[in-house]
C-alpha cells in the first residue's frame, strides 16, 4: 500500500500547538507502521462526497483526515473534530479533465458565495468599476491551467479584488497559474495525460502529494511542518533557476516573492548540472549564511553528492579562508579604533571636517574601493555620497585618510574591504586558480565594492559563475555604486519576482506603502515593485499608539499572547526594535508575556522554542508567523542621532530611504500576523502605510 502526504495536511498541521502537533505525528507514523492495527479508530466519514475519506482519532477532539483505497492512505487534513469533518464534507479528490492530474477540490455547491473583504467593499462604494480579469478566457484554455470543471464560471467572474478569495478554493496548480496570469506573465501549460496512467503520478500531483516511502522519510517530511514553505520554488521560476547565462545574471524583487529560494534552487541545480563544478553559496553576513545553510539542507535533503559540492559561508569568511590558506594572516581592525584615528587624525588639519563625515567619505570611498593613493582619491567617481568636495578639501582629507592607512599597515590591521582587496590580490598571484566556478549570492544589494570585486575574481570568468538576488528596498548596510563600473553587468539578465509566497496579502499590501512604485539602481537597471501578488490572504496588520512605554509594552504582551493563545509557537515569533538602545523595551514585553527570548547579535542566531529579539537591522534574511516592530517613536526612527550626524543636507535623503528600509525589513518578515507599536505621536513612517507610496526612487 501507497502511503501519501497531502501538502493541505503539512499546511494544516503548522496551525496546531506543538503539543498537539507531536500528538499527531506519532499518529501517523503508527498509520505507516500498520494502517490496521487495533489502536487507531477509523470513522467513515458519511456526509463527505467523497466516500473515500476517512477520519482518524488523535485524541479526545483532533482528528486526521485521510483518503483511503485499496491501493492507498494518504493524510489530506487535521484539526479539531468539528473544522476537521467540515473540511473532508467540503472536498473529494479526483482526476482532473484535462491535465489527468490528481487534485484536492473544493466541492463548488458547498459555496453559497465568495465573501468580499471590507476593503473591497470601501473600493467598489466609491465608484470603482472592476473588470474580470478572465471574462475573455475559453473553457479549454482555463482547463488546461488545471482549473476544475465547477469552477469554471467563478474563474472567469473574478476581478482584482476578488481574485485572493477565489485563488484559496482552488487547487494549488490552478491558483498559482491564475495569480500568475493576472500579474502580466504566462504560466506553463500542465501536462497532459491520458485516463491510463496513475493521477498521483502527474507533476502537477507530484508537486501536491508526496509518496512516503519509510518512516525516515515521514519524519523528515513533518520535521518542518512551518518551514516547508521557505524552499518552495514556484513552477513560472524553474526556468530562472535553470538557464544557461553567458554573463552575470539577477533575480530581483520585493520581500517575500521567493528571491532566496531561487538563489537556493539556483545553487543545487548547478551542482547537479556541473558534476566536477564547485559552488558557492554566500552572502554579506555570517548569520545570514547559517539561515541560507539550514535551508539548503531542508531542500537537498540526504543527497552527499550535491552537499560536498556546495560551500555556505559568508563572502567575509571566504576571503578570510582565501588569505589564510595562503599562508598569512588577517586580523580586522575594530571600528571603534578606527573612529579614533580619524578623529586624532583630523585634529592638526584644516578644514576641520565633522566627525559623521570623516567616517562616511572613509568607509564609503576610500576604504569600500580600496584607494591607495592620492590619484586614486581624486578621481574615484564618489556615487552615493552627495556632498561635493574641491580638490582642495579631497588633498585635505587624503592626508588624514594616509595617516589612518598608516596606522593600519604599523599594526598589522586591516579592515574588511581591505582583506576582500587583499584576497583579490592572491587569487590573482595564485597558480591554483580560484577555489570556486560558480558564486551565487544572496542579498546581494548589501554586498559592497571590494566584495564584489573579489566574486568576480572567484567566478567571474565562466558564463554561468555569478548569480546574484536581491532587493533594492532592501538596501540597509551599504551605498549606492555601480556594478557595470566593476564588469558586472546583468542587463538583459535580471528577472523581477511577483509572486509573494511567504506574507499575506494584507501584510504586503501595507509593507509596500512605505516604499516607491520603481527604484532605479546606479547602473540604469529598474525595478518595479507594482504588479506583486500575494498567493493568500491573512488578518489585516494593527498599528498601536500607546501614550507610553509602559501601555505599549502591555498592548504588545497581549497581542504575543493571543498569538500564542492561537496557536502559534514561541520560535515562530519575532520582536524588532530600530536599535539596541530600545532592546530593553522588547525584552521586557517578551519576559511579561511569559515567552522565552533569544537576542539576535552578529554571531548570535535564532534557536528553537523561543522569541527572536533583536535590532531591525538582525531580522534580514528572517521570516516568522508573526511580528511585532516595536518603539516606532517620533525620533526614534528615522533615527534622530543619524539626523543630527549628517555632515550635509544633501545626505539627508540617503538617511531617510535607508530608515524607511529598516522598516520595511522589519514589517515584512511577518507572513500572517504583524503589530506595530510605538509611543504619541509615533514615527512619522506610519502615516505612510494609510497613504498612498511615493512614485519613484534613485538607489
Amino acid at each position: 500500500m501507497k502511503f501519501r502526504i497531502a501538502d493541505t495536511f503539512v499546511s494544516s498541521l503548522g496551525r496546531l500547538t506543538g503539543a498537539e502537533q507531536k500528538a499527531v505525528k506519532t499518529t501517523a507514523f503508527d498509520l505507516q507502521v500498520n494502517p490496521a492495527q487495533p489502536g487507531l479508530k477509523f470513522h467513515r466519514l458519511d456526509r463527505a462526497k467523497d466516500k473515500d475519506f476517512w477520519s482518524v482519532r488523535v485524541n479526545r477532539d483532533l482528528r486526521l483526515i485521510v483518503h483511503q483505497t485499496g491501493s492507498s492512505l494518504m493524510l489530506c487534513y487535521v484539526a479539531h473534530h468539528d473544522p476537521a469533518y467540515h473540511w473532508a464534507e467540503r472536498r473529494k479528490i479526483e482526476r482532473h479533465p484535462r491535465t489527468g492530474s490528481a487534485q484536492i477540490v473544493e466541492v463548488r455547491e458547498t459555496i453559497r458565495e465568495i465573501e468580499i473583504p471590507r476593503y473591497v467593499e470601501a473600493l467598489e462604494s466609491a465608484g470603482r468599476d472592476l473588470e474580470p480579469l478572465f471574462g475573455d478566457m475559453s473553457n479549454d484554455d482555463l482547463l488546461t491551467y488545471g482549473v476544475p470543471s465547477e469552477w469554471l464560471d467563478d474563474v472567469r467572474q473574478v476581478t482584482e479584488d476578488s481574485l485572493f478569495d477565489l485563488a484559496e478554493h482552488l487547487p494549488g496548480e490552478a491558483a498559482e497559474a491564475l495569480l500568475e496570469l493576472a500579474t502580466g506573465g504566462k504560466p506553463e501549460i500542465s501536462v497532459q495525460s491520458t485516463s491510463d496512467t496513475d493521477p498521483f503520478a502527474h507533476p502537477d500531483a507530484q508537486r501536491r502529494f508526496r509518496v512516503m516511502d519509510d518512516i525516515d522519510d515521514l519524519r523528515q517530511a513533518l520535521e518542518y511542518p512551518w518551514d516547508k514553505w521557505t524552499v518552495f520554488l514556484h513552477p513560472a521560476q524553474r526556468a530562472l533557476v535553470e538557464r544557461d547565462y553567458n554573463g552575470p545574471a539577477r533575480a530581483a524583487g520585493s520581500a517575500g516573492t521567493g528571491k532566496t529560494v531561487v538563489a537556493l534552487h539556483r545553487a543545487a541545480h548547478l551542482a547537479r548540472k556541473l558534476p566536477e563544478a564547485r559552488v558557492l553559496l554566500t552572502t554579506f553576513d555570517d548569520p545570514l549564511a547559517c539561515a541560507l545553510e539550514t535551508k539548503l539542507d531542508r531542500l537537498i535533503g540526504h543527497d552527499p553528492d550535491v552537499h560536498a559540492r556546495i560551500v555556505v559561508e559568508g563572502i567575509d569568511a571566504v576571503a578570510r579562508r582565501t588569505i589564510e590558506q595562503a599562508g598569512e594572516s588577517v586580523e580586522i581592525a575594530d571600528p571603534e579604533t578606527l573612529r579614533c584615528w580619524l578623529r586624532d587624525a583630523a585634529a592638526g588639519h584644516a578644514p576641520r571636517f565633522p566627525q559623521r563625515f570623516l567616517e562616511t567619505e572613509w568607509w564609503d570611498v576610500v576604504d569600500a574601493w580600496g584607494l591607495e593613493s592620492w590619484e586614486a582619491y581624486r578621481d574615484v567617481p564618489r556615487l552615493g555620497r552627495k556632498t561635493r568636495l574641491g580638490e582642495k578639501q579631497r588633498e585635505a582629507f587624503w592626508a588624514i585618510a594616509k595617516a589612518v592607512r598608516e596606522q593600519l599597515v604599523a599594526h598589522n590591521l586591516s579592515t574588511s574591504s581591505g582583506a576582500f582587496v587583499r584576497a583579490e590580490k592572491l587569487l590573482a598571484a595564485s597558480r591554483a586558480g580560484p577555489p570556486f566556478d560558480v558564486a551565487v549570492v544572496d542579498e546581494a544589494q548589501d554586498i559592497g565594492v571590494a566584495a564584489l570585486r573579489f566574486l568576480t575574481a572567484l567566478a567571474g570568468k565562466w558564463p554561468n559563475g555569478l548569480f546574484f538576488s536581491g532587493d533594492l528596498g532592501q538596501r540597509i548596510f551599504r551605498s549606492p555604486f555601480s556594478w557595470r563600473a566593476l564588469g558586472v553587468d546583468v542587463r538583459g539578465r535580471s528577472h523581477t519576482l511577483r509572486i509573494n509566497y511567504r506574507t499575506s496579502h494584507q501584510i504586503r499590501r501595507q509593507a509596500d506603502r512605505l516604499m516607491p512604485t520603481e527604484m532605479v539602481d546606479v547602473d540604469g537597471n529598474r525595478d518595479k515593485r507594482v504588479g506583486t501578488v500575494s498567493v493568500f490572504n491573512g488578518s489585516e496588520p494593527q498599528i498601536s499608539i500607546a501614550i507610553n512605554p509602559a501601555e505599549e509594552r502591555a498592548i504588545v504582551v497581549e497581542w504575543l499572547r493571543a498569538r500564542v493563545k492561537n496557536g502559534i509557537t514561541a520560535d515562530e515569533i519575532g520582536v524588532f526594535v530600530r536599535s539596541k538602545t530600545e532592546l530593553s523595551r522588547a525584552l521586557d514585553a517578551v519576559h511579561e508575556s511569559g515567552l522565552p527570548s533569544t537576542q539576535l547579535g552578529r554571531r548570535v542566531t535564532h534557536t528553537s522554542n523561543s522569541v527572536a529579539v533583536g535590532p531591525m537591522h538582525r531580522a534580514k534574511g528572517l521570516e516568522f508567523r508573526a511580528v511585532v516592530v516595536m518603539a516606532c517613536d517620533d525620533e526614534i526612527l528615522p533615527s534622530q542621532r543619524r539626523i543630527e550626524n549628517v555632515a550635509d543636507e544633501a545626505d539627508l535623503e540617503d538617511v531617510y530611504e535607508t530608515e524607511r528600509h529598516l522598516l520595511y525589513v522589519a514589517c515584512t518578515r511577518a507572513r500572517d500576523h504583524l503589530l506595530v507599536a510605538g509611543v504619541t505621536p509615533g514615527s512619522e513612517f506610519l502615516d505612510d502605510f494609510a497613504s498612498n507610496p511615493p512614485v519613484a526612487g534613485n538607489q
